[in-house]
């Protein structure tokens, strides 16, 4: 039967008659169709048959659902009429059990009284008048036993849009639970004796419900899992990053087969839902692309996939998806530029022909000073040969600090040091704008950041090909096949980068922040390209467990300490910080730089 193979466990029995109602019944009970998480409704076309249907039937459908035309059974006249109506009954079919009067026994009741009523207000000249005698049936306007009698254009108005009783199965008769209109607002609605006496306000039924096999909790309406029919889970066997899922067949123990982030999360989750029911399952790795595994869910091969599956549109339309436990977006990957060695960065603002030429115009200012001083018989510049060419180098490199002791008694050294210090100042300021720009913005170097200038350029990316990243390079980003290359393993990614292979990887954000993480040191990552999602569990369409995996996410989620964060199963290297760079960002190592020159001077 095509009913074996679907998990959808509701069934509504829109008409029926008691023969074969009878027989539907005891088949789904013999089928296990009656079972756990089943929920069956029948309509007013048989359960208007409760009151006379034999009571040796009724327990086949315990547990059903079952909407039940309304009428008054506390009225005189109702009472007087089932006295009556049971006793003829039992006397003409002694070997029946239910006596009781249901609707069509009302409402024939109450067709005999229409005509009756008619025919007595026929006049002795016009009984014969099939005319007035319609027109009498027509008019007619009371009470019945069924309900109110009031014909409108020439018909009774629509049963259907009477109230109805509410009714639920439980062994040999039925119990009523609440009533039934069709006020959208508030459906609810108890009656009595045909008028309002109270409202439910709240959308629920005023009874409880027992549903089949006599339990009180809210059905699933679907085929739940069992030991003998666990639920069957395909996880992702060969993923890029092992950190979220890793299949080691060479384990024995089931718990340490199946291990990582997405596992974990899992794990967590089957905790919460065990709090209220047990969900057994197994785990089948799959080889495959995401979106062959999505597939395996559409198809029915598999209950739910549990990996780093990201929540797309057009994954959404083939399968439902929980709320998602991690975030993700796409980020561009790249190697930092190489750096010079940081204990001569302060020699790289002027080239070496410019230390030349500053060092010669210093000699030269020294030389000019210590002559003129010389001749000026300048007593600090006079002595040894040695001490005054010291002491005329000193006093030019210290005048810079306005630290030096000697007197100047030439006015043309004046004007030699006036000029010394104008080029001074000149080289300074130079110096100072090259060096700090070397240390707080990066050099200006093509952006490989930047999407379209990786087209432009042609330039290799790469990333992992079994995730929507390369059909959305292709698609969207329009990159060239030949230009998309398929790294399988973020242990590759640092030899394609090496070798030159690829100028940047396009990743997940999750896994740029494992990747970034153990690498730091080397790489780079920008902020996220586009927002997606996220990560998420998928499951069949209409799977209720869906909504309850997604209650027990969020559950976890503002629940210490079992933080929602992916660094659960990152090893990072020591020393290594996350670094995500935007087109300002100052590179915090440059302290070290500061540090060392400090303790070179002091």
């Amino acid at each position: 039967m095509k009913l074996l193979s679907t998990q959808s466990r509701v069934f509504i029995v829109l008409q029926s008659s008691i023969p074969m109602a009878t027989h539907l019944f005891q088949e789904a009970r013999r089928m296990d169709f009656m079972g756990k998480d089943s929920a069956w409704i029948i309509t007013n076309s048989i359960s208007s048959f409760l009151d006379s249907m034999d009571t040796s039937v009724i327990p086949y459908m315990e547990g059903a659902l079952g909407i039940k035309s309304y009428y008054s059974n506390s009225s005189s006249s109702f009472l007087e009429f089932s006295t009556q109506f049971q006793k003829n009954f039992k006397s003409e079919n002694p070997e029946e059990d239910n006596a009781h009067p249901g609707i069509h026994a009302l409402r024939a009741y109450d067709s005999i009284a229409v005509i009756t009523r008619a025919l007595e207000r026929l006049g002795s000249d016009d009984t014969n008048s099939p005319k007035m005698l319609l027109k009498n049936i027509l008019s007619s306007s009371f009470s019945g036993l069924s309900g109110k009698i009031k014909f409108e254009g020439g018909n009774l108005p629509n049963s259907n849009s009477l109230p109805f009783r509410i009714v639920n199965m439980v062994g040999e008769v039925y119990t009523e639970l609440d009533f039934w209109t069709q006020d959208l607002e508030n459906p609810f609605t108890r009656e009595a004796d045909g008028k309002n006496n109270g409202r439910n306000t709240t959308r629920t039924l005023n009874g409880t419900v027992i549903w089949p096999g006599y339990l009180k909790r809210v059905r699933k309406g679907w085929e739940m899992p069992t030991d003998a029919k666990p639920l069957k889970i395909g996880i992702p066997a060969n993923t890029s990053f092992d950190q979220f899922v890793k299949v080691d067949e060479a384990q024995i123990d089931h718990d340490k087969k199946y291990t990582g982030f997405c596992i974990d999360i899992f794990q967590k989750v089957l905790e919460i839902l065990e709090q209220n029911y047990s969900v057994p399952y197994e785990f089948h790795p799959v080889v495959g692309t995401y979106d062959e595994l999505v597939d395996c869910v559409y198809n029915k091969t598999y209950d739910v996939v549990v990996g780093d599956v990201t929540i797309l549109a057009s994954r959404s339309k083939k399968v439902e998806f929980t709320m998602p436990y991690a975030e993700s977006g796409l980020v561009i990957v790249q190697e930092t530029p190489e750096e010079p060695h940081k204990a001569w960065m302060f020699l790289k603002p002027f080239t070496t022909k410019m230390w030349v030429v500053t060092g010669a115009l210093l000699v030269y200012t020294m030389f000019i000073v210590w002559v003129v001083e010389y001749r000026s018989n300048n007593p600090a510049f006079r002595g040894p040969w040695k001490s005054q060419l010291g002491t005329a180098l000193w006093f030019t490199f210290s005048f810079l600090f306005f630290a030096h002791r000697e007197t100047i008694r030439s006015n043309i050294t004046r004007v030699v040091i006036v000029v010394w210090l104008f080029v001074v100042f000149v080289l300074t300021s130079s110096y100072t704008a090259s060096l700090s720009s070397m240390l707080t913005v990066r050099r200006l170097e093509p952006n490989v950041t930047d999407v379209a200038w990786l087209k432009a350029t042609k330039s290799v990316v790469g990333c992992d090909g079994d995730s929507f990243v390369k059909k959305y390079l292709e698609n969207v980003s329009k990159f060239n096949r030949a230009d998309i290359r398929n790294v399988s393993s973020e242990y590759l990614f640092p030899g394609e980068f090496q070798s030159g292979n690829i100028s940047a990887a396009f990743l997940e954000l999750p896994y740029s922040k494992v990747f970034i993480n153990q690498f730091c040191k080397n790489y780079t990552a920008t902020q996220p390209l586009n927002r997606y999602g996220g990560l998420g569990f998928a499951f069949q369409k209409g799977s209720p467990l869906a909504a309850d995996v997604s209650e027990a996410i969020l559950t976890i989620s503002v629940t210490p300490p079992f933080p929602i964060q992916p660094q659960w199963r990152i090893r990072t290297e020591s020393g290594c910080e996350t670094i995500y760079w935007d087109s300002l960002t100052c590179s915090f190592s440059e302290l070290n730089l500061y540090l060392w020159l400090y303790k070179q001077f002091l």
